[in-house]
């Protein structure tokens, strides 16, 4: 029975082997599986060598019975066999499982591969979120003004419409009878792609011969051969071919996009719509770089931020590069000169309207037209030579140039002066050293792209700036190189490998992320964008450099360049961009810290907000001028004028009329005295002492400490105002005139009203004549020597001099007691005899110095008489009434100072009125001038408002504004990606 079951199971095997796969073919027993040999073949050799069956007492089992229950015990077997209790299924089961894993990997590798492949075709594909402003606003809006609902209500049914649409069916029947005519000229255009197609694929370098087949000539066949190197130039200039035509295809569409935009914005400004502008990426970026220019702290971290700077050799082509690339000949141009003197920053934007625009301007130059063109080639040569200081060459003043158009590439790129090797005739001493400075503070930054331009047309080795970028940028991490003038390096070079070695970076020292080969130009300063791009496209289209593969096809043009270093521009400012606003985050937490602990109780205010208020309080204190009263005006203009004009008064006008004999010359020598200063000297010293009591009060106010509220900072501005408001007023020339008149009649007034005049006019002689005397009493005390008491008591002692002049004192003393009429000069014989009797004594004395003492000496005399007959008059009012008949008593030098008071009390009159009328209101105005070209001036502000804590608030302020200008910037970054 065993055996019957074994055969059987044979059968089952050989069947199952033999029906495989469909496939009749013949396999031997031991291809079978190990369980079936093990079931039903147990006799059936393993090896070449047939085995005795085994001679066992127990009982073989299959599937198809139960095993027993007791346990089975092996006899001694031979050939050093022992069987072994075979578990079929559970080895089944196991590799079965084994396929469950195969199959679970499969599916989790094969997923993830297709996940893989999706990404990259997801990457591949454009960002359209950056034309989504091509579409108006208002079609995004539609579902908001329209209700579709109803729409689609009003709307007829699909049967209504089915009823007027034409029988397709019909149609279908007339396109099928032309299907027949049609498809024989189908065929052919498909024969004639699938042979073009197949030329390129078989068109290998290692063949001999491509082979052409039309499929209606199937029994001739023609083989064309050709050399791999003709066949090599062919697929090149297909593939030359194909490029130009897909690149001339896609300037057409940019063309198209350009004038849709237009039309667009167009429509926008004629009120049809009107959009929400926001500011452009590169906009607000460029306004974070435009205040980090202006930020003067000692932190380095506004050198942080990316910006692409172009640096070359001189006359290497570094502006023609970036006029390409603005697409518009912005920059002044010459002919082996340095044209670019100082840093220019140009901020790249996209626009409806190709035009440029500075920061600090409002004007807009129409790039389009070439009047505009003109006027910004020489406002920027204008700036270049403002901002060069005098005895340089170049300046680090930066000039900031935004330029907008359709089609621009968004990036800041900065143009600095060339790198010169040797400094000319006409430059200063450190021009080159300078360049280099400025060069490396720019290229300096971690992230700063450095673009170096190298000149195609004139020796490697001649080469400066490379060199120096090679030192920058060592692992060329972030350096893109031009090769300019590739047109005539082509032409000049002998081995044209030497261009290549150039462009893979074998040549040069230095590293670089991409090497790029282009062509600005014929030279001629004349040439239009367009053509420079017309004859750079037709160069490379027939340069030996590409067709030989020494270029490759994205390693030309400006257009690649332009957009290559766009690409490098914006990556390196999302790295890097956030880590800038976390080093302004920190840097503003420490200047506040420090003004929380050293200006706890101050507000921050920065150079501006100081300004304001120090204006503010300037302008208060001049209208505090017209608060003045007129009593105080007039009390200083009067002091003030007596002390200007009392010398001329008494010298030249009271003493020598109180020379004369009698009442009548007195009188006469009075007015004339009067009549000649007043028409010469007093208007103008009247107006002088008016404007200079302007200038005080103004000057004392402006100075005055306000208690606690002063602040000391305002001081040196407050100074600056006052002086230069000073220097620029100027008197009214007509109010002399004016005074003149007015004085001339108030000194011919003799006429005394009243007693209380005729006091007031005492009092005012007699104190001038009491420090008349007081004056000449210490000048004869310097001529003289101290007295007794004072020697005895401080003990000092007089000077040879002095003793001289002591003894030559007391002998005119005597003098004037023998003679009190005596004149106001010596004689000659009195000088003679007042000299012999010094000499007498043993006293030498000059004949010129009893002169000045004698004149000291009278004038006390004369003072001390004066004085006494003062005293005299002040009871003298009754006979001047009387005109001094029947009297002995004549006061004609008391009707003399009461002219004069009268004088000067109406000239304080005139000019106080002036004052308050005319000349503080015109104060007022120049100083209102003042502060506005002060505000306008900058760095007149910087030097007045100076000290640690403008600075500090300044430097907080501009930390400030950066930290939000960047926050926004990185928030509109990523809404944007």
């Amino acid at each position: 029975m065993w055996r019957t079951r074994a055969a059987a199971a044979c059968v089952i095997c050989r069947s199952l082997a033999n029906s495989s796969c469909g496939i009749k073919r013949k396999s031997p027993l031991q291809n079978l599986h190990l369980v079936c040999r093990s079931i039903h073949h147990p006799y059936y050799p393993s090896s070449k060598f047939q085995r005795p069956p085994l001679r066992i007492s127990i009982q073989l089992f299959s599937s198809l019975n139960r095993p027993p229950l007791r346990k089975t015990k092996l006899l001694n077997v031979k050939h050093g066999y022992q069987f072994h209790r075979n578990f079929w299924l559970a080895r089944l089961a196991s590799r079965l499982l084994k396929v469950r894993y195969l199959i679970l990997g499969s599916a989790v590798g094969g997923g993830y591969t297709a996940k893989k492949t999706y990404d990259q075709w997801k990457d591949m594909m454009p960002d359209l979120d950056e034309y989504k402003w091509i579409i108006p606003d208002f079609v995004w809006e539609l579902d908001e003004l329209i209700d579709f609902e109803k729409l689609i209500k009003t709307l007829p049914d699909a049967d209504d419409l089915a009823k007027l649409l034409p029988d397709f069916d019909k149609i279908g029947e007339s396109f099928a009878s032309l299907k027949g005519f049609l498809s024989p000229g189908y065929n052919l255009v498909s024969e004639v792609i699938g042979a073009s197609d197949l030329l390129l694929l078989l068109g290998a370098p290692g063949e001999t011969a491509f082979r052409a087949t039309d499929q209606g000539y199937d029994n001739d066949k023609q083989f064309k051969k050709v050399s791999d190197k003709e066949k090599i130039d062919q697929l090149q200039e297909e593939l030359l071919r194909t490029q130009l035509k897909y690149q001339r295809m896609l300037e057409r569409l940019e063309k198209e996009n350009k004038e849709l935009r237009k039309l667009v914005l167009q429509r926008d400004d004629k009120g049809i719509h009107q959009r929400k502008l926001k500011k452009s990426l590169i906009d607000m970026y460029s306004e974070v770089l435009d205040i980090l220019s202006d930020y003067d702290a000692s932190y380095n971290t506004q050198d942080h931020l990316p910006r692409v700077v172009v640096v070359g050799d001189q006359s290497a082509g570094k502006t023609s590069v970036l006029e390409m690339i603005a697409q518009a000949r912005i920059f002044p141009r010459g002919s082996g000169e340095m044209m670019t003197r100082s840093p220019v920053k140009v901020t790249l934007s996209e626009g409806p309207h190709h035009v440029a625009l500075f920061k600090d301007s409002s004007r807009e130059f129409d790039l389009t037209k070439e009047e505009d063109l003109a006027a910004l080639r020489n406002e920027i040569e204008i700036r270049m030579r403002n901002s060069v200081k005098e005895g340089c060459t170049v300046s680090t003043e930066t000039i900031s140039l935004s330029v907008k158009g359709p089609g621009l590439q968004r990036m800041v790129l900065v143009d600095l002066p060339g790198v010169i090797s040797t400094v000319t005739s006409g430059m200063a001493p450190d021009t080159k050293e300078t360049i280099f400075s400025i060069s490396k503070a720019y290229m300096q930054n971690p992230n700063a792209i450095i673009l170096c331009i190298q000149d195609g047309s004139v020796d490697a080795e001649r080469s400066i700036v490379t060199d120096l970028v090679s030192q920058m940028d060592p692992q060329g991490k972030r350096t893109i190189f031009v090769l300019t003038k590739v047109d005539l390096a082509e032409k000049n070079v002998a081995s044209p490998n030497r261009i290549q070695q150039i462009i893979e970076g074998k040549l040069f020292p230095m590293k670089a992320l991409g090497y790029f080969a282009v062509v600005t130009g014929k030279g001629n300063s004349s040439e239009s964008i367009e053509s420079i791009k017309e004859y750079e496209e037709e160069f490379f289209q027939n340069s030996k450099l590409l067709k030989t593969s020494m270029l490759k096809a994205h390693q030309v043009t400006t257009k690649n360049l332009s957009l290559a270093v766009s690409d490098c521009f914006w990556k390196m400012v999302r790295e890097s961009v956030e880590q800038q606003a976390d080093a302004f985050k920190a840097t503003r937490f420490n200047l506040e810290t420090e003004w929380k602990n050293n200006y706890p109780r101050l507000r921050e205010l920065d150079r501006n907000e100081l300004f304001e208020k120090a204006k503010n309080e300037i302008l208060d204190e001049v209208i505090s001028l017209t608060q003045v009263t007129p009593k105080h005006w007039e009390e200083i203009l009067e002091k003030t004028l007596w002390e200007r004009v009392s010398t001329h008064v008494i010298e030249n006008i009271y003493l020598p009329a109180a020379q004369t004999t009698n009442s009548g010359t007195f009188n006469t020598t009075v007015d004339i005295k009067l009549k000649q200063w007043t028409d010469k000297q007093l208007p103008n010293k009247a107006v002088e002492v008016a404007w200079e009591t302007l200038q005080e009060e103004f000057s004392r106010f402006m100075t005055e400490k306000k208690g606690k509220e002063h602040d000391d900072i305002f001081d040196k501005l407050k100074q600056a105002v006052k002086e230069e408001t000073i220097k620029r007023h100027r008197w009214n020339e007509r109010a002399e005139d004016s005074l003149r008149v007015i004085q001339h009649n108030a000194l011919e007034d003799r006429s005394i009203s009243d007693k209380q005049q005729w006091d007031a006019a005492i009092h005012f002689m007699e104190e001038t004549l009491q420090s008349r005397l007081k004056d000449t009493e210490s000048v004869i005390e310097d001529m003289v020597g101290p007295d007794w008491k004072k020697r005895w008591l401080h003990w000092v002692g007089r000077t040879k001099e002095q003793n001289i002049r002591n003894e030559t004192k007391n002998e005119l003393e005597k003098l004037i007691k023998c003679n009190e009429d005596h004149a106001a000069y010596l004689a000659n014989d009195e000088v003679t005899t007042v000299r012999k009797n010094l000499e007498a004594r043993g006293v030498t004395v000059d004949p010129c110095l009893i002169k000045d003492t004698w004149h000291q000496i009278y004038r006390r005399f004369f003072l001390k008489s004066a004085l006494n007959h003062c005293n005299l008059c002040r009871r003298g009012f009754y006979y001047y009434q009387r005109h001094f008949v029947d009297s002995e008593l004549e006061c004609n030098d008391v009707v003399l100072f009461w002219r004069i008071q009268r004088m000067l009390a109406i000239t304080a009159n005139t000019l106080r009125q002036q004052l308050t009328n005319t000349e503080v209101r015109r104060l007022e105005k120049n100083v209102k001038e003042v502060l506005e070209d002060f505000a306008e001036d900058n760095e007149k502000k910087v030097m007045l408002l100076t000290g640690k804590r403008v600075q500090l608030a300044e430097d907080l302020k501009k930390v400030r504004e950066i930290q939000e200008k960047l926050e926004a910037f990185i928030e509109a970054l990523h809404q944007e990606k």
